[in-house]
């Protein structure tokens, strides 16, 4: 099962506020043994909110989109995925009962469209001041808000994902190559990956504070220590120096 991230806001494609949820998002699964696989910045634009999500409803990965849940003019998210699954958007129960919970007698009519949600949607709870998010169709749908975010995404995880948790599952080696270009190193990349089909082999050129390349593989711990071995002695091969990160 693979992992996807959808942030969306003019505000973060402006520059005006730094993304702080893909490095999150890493953090969170990696800590259950899980991977990111794939990010999309969207601009708070309803038609292309609503294709991107009509292509992501379609696949089978599990979405965490962070932003555009609010009832502001420039929030789109709900209505977009309702429109992306042709279903209608509707006042859900449970999202009433918090939003009310929560406002008591300032309750009004532009709070509860909060709650407003693709039909067939189920809440996640929010432990920071109760407005729910949701889940529909392995997306589950979260405030831009990282403090109302980031613990809304590990209770999904926690609840519906943890039968997949594997925590080690992913190990990763690398050196530190001096002297050599990235286009010397390719094939015996590519010749790791031939022996070693299920890992990813990286190359990640620095140039500063010195210039140097780190090489290296990421995946199922048994293969890793192998296939590390297979790089080291092929660089040495090539002539070039190494030395293990410090």
């Amino acid at each position: 099962m693979r992992f996807g991230a959808i942030v969306i806001g003019d505000e973060i494609l402006s520059g005006k506020r730094p993304d702080r949820h893909f490095s999150k998002a890493i953090e969170t699964l990696g800590a259950r043994g899980l991977q990111l696989e794939w990010c999309q910045y969207l601009a708070d634009e309803p038609e292309l909110i609503t294709t991107t999500l009509k292509r992501t409803f379609a696949g089978e990965d599990v979405v965490f989109s962070f932003g555009g849940i609010g009832a502001t003019p420039d929030d789109h998210t709900r209505a977009c995925a309702a429109r992306a699954a042709g279903v209608a958007l509707k006042l859900h129960s449970q999202a009433e009962a918090e939003i009310r919970a929560r406002f008591g007698e300032e309750i009004t009519p532009k709070r509860l469209m909060m709650g407003e949600f693709p039909e067939g949607a189920e809440i996640i709870p929010n432990p920071y001041n109760r407005i729910p998010g949701f889940s529909f169709r392995r997306h589950h749908f979260l405030p831009g808000f990282p403090e109302m975010a980031w613990p809304m995404m590990a209770w999904v995880l926690d609840t519906h994902y943890a039968h997949l948790f594997a925590p080690g599952s992913v190990a990763e080696s690398s050196i530190i190559v001096r002297g050599a270009g990235e286009s010397q190193l390719i094939d015996l990349m590519n010749d790791c990956l031939r022996r070693h089909p299920r890992l990813k082999v990286f190359s990640l050129p620095r140039m500063e504070p010195d210039r140097h390349i780190e090489l290296g593989v990421r995946g199922d711990p048994g293969e890793v220590a192998t296939a590390i071995a297979v790089i080291k002695e092929g660089v040495s091969a090539l002539g070039f120096p190494w030395t293990d990160p410090a």
